[in-house]
């Protein structure tokens, strides 16, 4: 589990494919300061397994599921990604519940100054439109942030200064590709919402009929 802030910006050095995905290979030092094989980090909102490392970098396979389903399939040699090491049992929850399972991907549409830092327009896919509330939280491509205004098609989130500053927001390029988790509690909940709401005639039924009646 992670808590959506950001460590460092790491830079992705080498991608090579594979037959079931590929490897990539990110250019690193503040997660790697107690990194061993088999941890997670958290690479753009992704959540990856350190498969290999060395003094300065630390490499992760990435299967064709999450390639498909992620911005990472766009990521090439010199791309910084945020980075961050999964939460220690007596760290800090500065954040809020980010698991590294990315829901969908958002477009970046706009930027723009606002006091001393910035605001940033985020396009999302209809399907998460009911798990994005103002004033929530959601993760963009791993960071925790709040959602600031909301529209059909798109929200907004307020970004200060330091967060503009280690994070990749500063490097995104209009409608490039950001990855998306949207709050895990607001998914559990629809989900028993959703059991509650059958018919009991219906549920009655099944329980019949699973009793041999």
């Amino acid at each position: 589990m992670f808590t959506g802030i950001i460590e460092e910006l790491g830079v992705i050095r080498r991608i090579t494919s594979a037959r079931a995905g590929a490897r990539l290979e990110v250019s690193a030092h503040t997660v790697l300061s107690d990194a061993k094989l088999g941890d997670s980090i958290a690479v753009n909102g992704v959540c990856l397994t350190v498969v290999a490392q060395g003094a300065d970098w630390f490499a992760a396979d990435v299967s064709a599921e999450t390639l498909r389903r992620t911005s990472l399939k766009q990521a090439a040699a010199g791309t910084r990604v945020n980075l961050e090491r999964a939460m220690a049992a007596n760290g800090r929850f500065g954040g809020h519940i980010v698991q590294g399972h990315v829901d969908g991907t958002g477009e970046f549409q706009e930027a723009r100054p606002s006091g001393d830092g910035w605001v940033l327009r985020i396009g999302f896919p209809p399907e998460l439109a009911r798990y994005i509330v103002e004033k929530g939280s959601i993760t963009v491509d791993g960071i925790s942030l709040t959602v600031a205004a909301l529209g059909e098609t798109w929200f907004e989130i307020a970004v200060i200064p330091h967060t503009w500053k280690v994070t990749n927001l500063g490097t995104l390029a209009r409608a490039a590709t950001v990855n998306l988790e949207v709050d895990i509690i607001a998914k559990y909940v629809e989900r028993m919402m959703a059991h509650f709401a059958e018919p009991k005639s219906k549920l009655t039924l099944e329980t019949l009929s699973e009793l041999g009646y």
